[in-house]
């Protein structure tokens, strides 16, 4: 009776998706050649990996049991496998190991040796877990290819890692996000001022909202929040991207949340789910690249971008005042 979707797991999940599509097109190593450890495996955690396996399952066409096969999850106990003698919580099953004969990880530093990881993603809450031993250890197993760091947990007090201590301990190397803001960082000796990723909800959470306001879909897919992820991959400039970043600049914000309205709302149609039949009509009269097919790729037309665009709430205007007003 009353339509929703969850913020916590699909929207985290969807822009966590996103800076890992950014990602993986930076970092020097195939899709499915990516060895990803999680720490932390709470039910977050656990849906933002599974939207990772979706995507290389649909994007790059890794059988789902080899893509699972990618992750490895790390716990308050260590590595978490089906033989660690303990009773598993009901959503860790899915990602227990099964392949790893006799061996037992107890710390992260142990299952970080055995899995050899090309990317770090916390989940844990727990301060610094990302230790600079660690994050050094990881920049030395990857020395082809640029290690994806993202301490997702926030405050900054939560966080695995700060964004100076992953670029120091990789020299410079790394790929970043984190769930929290984190300053700038200046190499030191030159004028080169890296700008670190924030994977945080505010990229998809709004544009999310407005198309399924707009479409009034009957409901959202999993291919919805795909398409949005691409969308918002998409959508950084040649700049971002040639500067390692993972996201677009939050000046941006308003731009870019169009782009993403207007492509989960092609996606709604394409999937038949949107109701309101002026975006369907819009939508069939003005096909995005992908029309014909229902992969989702985060395409969308110029007319429904301009569509969208015009139904944008803007504060300041609807206030009387001028962008750049103050209060």
């Amino acid at each position: 009776r009353i339509l929703c979707f969850n913020d916590d797991i699909q929207g985290t999940g969807s822009v966590i998706l996103a800076g890992f599509i950014s990602a993986i097109k930076q970092a020097g190593i195939p899709a499915r050649d990516q060895r990803i450890l999680f720490v932390g495996a709470g039910s977050a955690g656990v849906g933002v990996a599974k939207q990772l396996v979706d995507y290389l399952v649909v994007e790059h066409g890794v059988p789902e049991p080899e893509a699972k096969a990618m992750f490895w999850f790390v716990d308050s106990r260590g590595l978490i496998t089906d033989n660690r003698g303990d009773q598993l919580a009901e959503h860790k099953v899915y990602f227990a190991r099964h392949d790893n004969g006799g061996t037992q990880c107890a710390t992260l530093e142990d299952t970080v040796e055995y899995v050899r990881p090309t990317a770090l993603v916390g989940l844990s809450t727990i301060h610094k877990a990302f230790s600079e031993r660690i994050l050094a250890r990881v920049n030395e197993m990857n020395p082809t290819a640029r290690p994806i760091v993202f301490p997702l947990s926030n405050p900054q007090t939560k966080a695995e890692c700060t964004f100076e201590e992953a670029m120091r301990c990789t020299g410079n190397r790394v790929l970043f996000a984190s769930g929290t803001a984190f300053p700038e960082y200046t190499i030191p000796g030159t004028n080169d001022t890296r700008v670190p990723g924030q994977g945080n909800n505010m990229y998809v959470f709004p544009p999310i909202g407005l198309g399924a306001k707009l479409a009034r879909p009957t409901r959202i897919t999993d291919s919805l929040i795909f398409a949005v992820s691409k969308a918002l991959s998409n959508t950084l400039s040649p700049d971002e991207t040639a500067r390692g970043e993972l996201y677009p600049r939050i000046e941006r914000i308003r731009e870019t949340s169009t782009q993403v309205a207007a492509a989960f709302i092609h996606q709604a149609v394409r999937e038949g789910l949107a109701r309101d039949r002026y975006w369907v009509d819009l939508v069939a009269a003005n096909p995005a690249s992908s029309a014909t097919s229902p992969v989702p790729d985060g395409s969308y037309s110029q007319p429904v971008l301009d569509a969208v665009k015009a139904r944008m709430w803007a504060p300041a205007k609807s206030a009387g005042l001028s962008a750049t007003s103050h209060l």
